[in-house]
């Protein structure tokens, strides 16, 4: 199988008088919501899928308490978690406060085996 891309125009913000330039843009196959992951892990185990629901559902629940408290929360071979942010320069340390600060993210930095996911797709365009 294969992921699949269609073509975009887009400008270049830094110069909007420039001819746009076309770029691949993937073009999702769906989704997998929490319902259906449980139901998959049902049939690949003897837990209910009731069971898998509420694993999953706190699992969700603590990963979201630990990034709060500043911590990486490691899933193995999934991949790590964990809060960045960026924030505004200022000339001397005395400046620095948490107001400088301008964006939050959740960062995900895939374990080993995702990471070797990437190097073995495949692509096809979209007519």
């Amino acid at each position: 199988m294969s992921i699949t891309y269609k073509t975009l125009p887009r400008k270049n913000p830094q110069d909007l008088a420039a001819p746009e330039k076309f770029y691949a843009a993937v073009v999702a196959n769906g989704s997998v919501d929490f319902e259906t992951l449980a139901e998959m892990i049902s049939e690949q185990s003897a837990l209910s899928e009731t069971d898998c629901l509420a694993v999953l559902n706190i699992l969700e629940t603590n990963i979201v308490r630990e990034l709060k408290q500043g911590r990486i929360v490691r899933l193995g071979k999934l991949g790590n978690f964990q809060i960045s942010f960026s924030s505004n320069g200022f000339n001397t340390q005395e400046e620095v406060s948490s107001s400088g600060i301008t964006k939050n993210r959740v960062l995900f930095r895939p374990a080993k085996k995702m990471r070797k996911l990437l190097t073995d797709l495949s692509y096809s365009k979209v007519s």
